[in-house]
């Protein structure tokens, strides 16, 4: 018998890794703890080190100990102690989280992520299934927006694409993605290279889903494959993809960088460095902070960072960690991101021909 969404998430919760975390300050703390969740995994146990008993490291509901002391000398006992008693991982920070402010904090992040993953895998509601059927029911507003007169006619079949943006998506991010490709009319002179977050294997299946009501082709991530106005590529998570300054796929072996595959600051970057002011990126749902360090780099260079608001995700992590460096530009809902995509391309495409004159 198929379990209900309620057995599902339920049955989800008992499986996602459960952290303890052991620190002696409460600041830091509360930073760990937040971090964690922020990434998918539960926070079981969170307490200073002299509240801890050996009843609690015992525990068999933790899969691993998060521990952060400043002061070694007085604790050092404590630590020899969970190392000694505890029946899952002891993993010891290497240091204080930087101010949120800071451009170091984003990297922060991303070592705690990717020695989590390491040790435990990954939280388990990352594994988000993508189905045809799960899209069937959802009441999503398809009306097409109005392509503006002044971009009539610049889409042309089997040209290299001028303008390639990065869309950068995670957990809730298949719906709010096909609701913005959704609402892009036709002959919208721009391509698109999406990095979301998957399971090997899916992509064929997000194709279809994001490609049923929208005015753009899915093109195969194939070696050699030129991008044109118009299409999508979607980032293999088996292999590193880039784009070429003539809007060329091409593939490289060796794994993606970060604990998410395929990596959206990866994407960013390579994208920016070959592209430079003829890309954008807009950061969607999702969990952690992949987009972070790459979006910082973006706007330095004079390129838009947009992210979907927190209000419109099923989980703001990513697009918030974004946010939260002064990167962003502009954030709105899939459809506003949508409208403004439209306006802008329109804009800037006026200007530039101002420019030229």
């Amino acid at each position: 018998m198929p379990l209900s969404t309620d057995d599902q998430s339920i049955q989800d919760q008992r499986n996602n890794p459960r952290l303890g975390v052991i620190a002696d300050s409460t600041l830091q703390r509360h930073i760990l703890c937040k971090t964690i969740e922020s990434a998918g995994y539960e926070v079981g146990i969170s307490l200073s080190p002299e509240r801890v008993n050996t009843e609690q490291i015992h525990t068999s509901t933790i899969d691993l100990w998060w521990i952060e002391i400043e002061d070694e000398d007085k604790w050092a006992d404590f630590v020899a102690l969970i190392y000694e008693e505890a029946i899952c991982p002891v993993l010891i920070g290497d240091g204080y989280a930087p101010p949120a402010n800071d451009p170091k904090y984003p990297r922060w992040e991303r070592r705690i992520y990717t020695k989590i993953i390491d040790i435990v895998g990954k939280p388990a509601i990352q594994a988000e299934p993508v189905t045809l059927a799960s899209f069937e029911n959802k009441s999503v507003d398809h009306e097409v927006l109005v392509l503006p007169p002044e971009l009539h006619g610049t889409v042309n079949a089997g040209v290299p694409a001028e303008y390639i943006w990065v869309i950068g998506a995670s957990l809730g991010g298949p719906a709010a993605v096909k609701e913005f490709l959704d609402a892009l009319p036709d002959g919208l002179p721009i391509a698109f290279i999406i990095a979301q977050h998957i399971d090997v294997g899916f992509q064929k299946v997000l194709a279809q889903v994001w490609g049923r009501h929208s005015h753009f082709s899915f093109v195969d991530p194939l070696q050699g494959q030129v991008l044109s106005h118009g299409q999508v590529v979607i980032a293999p998570v088996e292999q590193v993809m880039t784009i070429t300054r003539d809007s060329t796929v091409n593939l490289h072996g060796g794994d993606w960088d970060g604990p998410y595959s395929p990596s959206i600051d990866q994407v960013m970057n390579s994208t920016v460095d070959n592209l430079g002011a003829r890309t954008g990126a807009i950061l969607f749902s999702g969990m952690g902070n992949d987009g972070a360090i790459a979006g910082p780099k973006m706007h330095e260079l004079g390129v838009e960072v947009w992210a979907q608001t927190a209000d419109t995700c099923a989980n703001s992590s990513m697009p918030d960690s974004a946010r939260a460096t002064g990167c962003v530009t502009f954030s709105g809902s899939p459809r506003g991101l949508a409208e403004y995509l439209v306006e802008h391309i329109k804009s800037f495409r006026f200007s530039k021909r101002a420019e030229q004159q």
